[in-house]
């Protein structure tokens, strides 16, 4: 249970949060990053929970919506490539480059994520090293059987259909982007390894992300429990604050950029 009378150690300004990081960066053997949207605002791609936030505005679409009907298959595919403007173009800011350079330092094993947008292995992050428990929009995979599909093989099909959603060539099953829908189930192997990398890093560094999600909002109190520091880099406040031992509100990118590598 977190005490509510516990006053967070909330970074005055930039300077002293960047000094109390390198800190703590320093005293640390191991390091997880465990990053949300906030950190790829910057990149251009838009938040979807916050208010004014794109789930605000329109209504996202459940897995069981998309599994029973063709016309919400072709909704979720329409409003993808409505969003390919975005994805397509987005590149690492300063808070991937940062994570990036400190795992090739050696002190980060792994960064788990709930982003969906590819730009920690876009940052040089290896793919297998970095923890998605939301998944991948990048590239789709058929329900049915797993198949991969690259975007560019889905967008042809959609098109030349007239904006239907193809379904696998290979077993007929539904194509949807390799990421988790309200409803659908979270990754079982990715839940468990980012709870394993939790329990056994003496340094958890929450990065724009609200920390409301479950179950993926447990992993920082699981740190937290089995005697890691916790710092929060975040523009709003978290429910986590009290229990922190860093709690950061300013821009992420401009936290982060001396931590870059050159």
């Amino acid at each position: 249970m977190i005490a509510p009378d516990t006053v967070p150690d909330i970074a005055p300004d930039i300077a002293t949060a960047i000094d109390r990081l390198q800190e703590l960066f320093d005293d640390a053997k191991t390091i997880l990053p465990f990053t949300g949207a906030g950190i790829s605002t910057e990149c251009g791609i838009p938040d979807f929970r916050s208010p004014g936030g794109l789930w605000t505005q329109m209504k996202p679409i459940p897995f069981d919506a998309f599994m029973a009907s063709a016309k919400m298959r072709d909704e979720s595919w329409r409003r993808r490539f409505a969003m390919e403007e975005h994805f397509g173009a987005a590149r690492p800011g300063r808070g991937h480059l940062a994570l990036a350079s400190l795992y090739r330092h050696g002190k980060v094993p792994a960064v788990v994520t709930q982003n969906i947008d590819n730009l920690h292995q876009a940052s040089g992050i290896a793919a297998e090293h970095v923890v998605e428990l939301h998944g991948n929009t990048t590239y789709a995979l058929c329900l049915g059987c797993a198949a991969r599909y690259e975007l560019s093989w889905v967008l042809d099909h959609f098109e030349s259909a007239g904006g239907r959603a193809p379904d696998c060539p290979a077993c007929g099953g539904h194509i949807k982007t390799a990421t988790v829908s309200f409803g659908q189930a979270m990754p079982e192997a990715e839940m468990r390894r980012a709870a394993e990398l939790a329990v056994s890093c003496d340094l958890f560094v929450a990065i724009g992300s609200s920390l409301l999600v479950w179950p993926a909002a447990g992993l920082p109190l699981m740190a937290k429990k089995s005697g890691a520091r916790l710092v929060i880099i975040n523009r709003d406040a978290t429910e986590y604050d009290s229990i922190a031992d860093l709690v950061v509100r300013h821009d992420i990118g401009d936290v982060l950029a001396p931590f870059i590598a050159h």
